[in-house]
């Protein structure tokens, strides 16, 4: 906790590259080092940055997002919420097919990594969503994709 702070700060303070790796430290630190459950409290500071005006700065935080979930069952519904939440209003953004994409890999890779029905019943009924049947079958692609690697 002595890091957790500065590295919230970073999140809207710091340079795009400071802000990719606060994100990433955050979520580490969430799945692994986080007893007090800070990252409910900093959570909409997290997901800020996966609304960053740099592209790859977004994309690297929204990709890591899934690790708070390995916390605890509070923080895995957190995740998973804020995720489907991000997924539904990213629909007419620039590069909103790509950021829906990599929020069903972050919900593959945590059921993967702690098998839990509502995880996977929440990424199908992302998938089940998308009204472009082409986007569908991409998304339905990714998550079985993820899944066996």
């Amino acid at each position: 906790y002595e890091a957790w702070d500065d590295l919230v700060a970073l999140l809207s303070e710091g340079d795009n590259h400071q802000r990719a790796m606060a994100a990433q430290l955050l979520a580490n630190l969430a799945a692994f080092s986080d007893p007090d459950k800070r990252v409910l409290r900093d959570g909409d500071a997290l997901l800020a940055v996966t609304r960053d005006r740099r592209f790859v700065t977004a994309r690297h935080s929204l990709l890591a997002l899934w690790k708070v979930g390995l916390a605890g069952d509070e923080q895995r519904r957190w995740v998973v919420q804020a995720l489907a939440a991000r997924f539904h209003e990213c629909a007419g953004e620039k590069n909103g097919t790509l950021i829906r994409s990599d929020i069903i890999e972050d919900l593959a890779l945590l059921y993967k990594a702690q098998p839990d029905e509502s995880v996977r019943a929440a990424a199908l009924a992302l998938v089940a969503v998308e009204s472009d049947a082409k986007y569908r079958a991409k998304y339905a692609a990714v998550w079985r994709r993820t899944l066996a690697s």
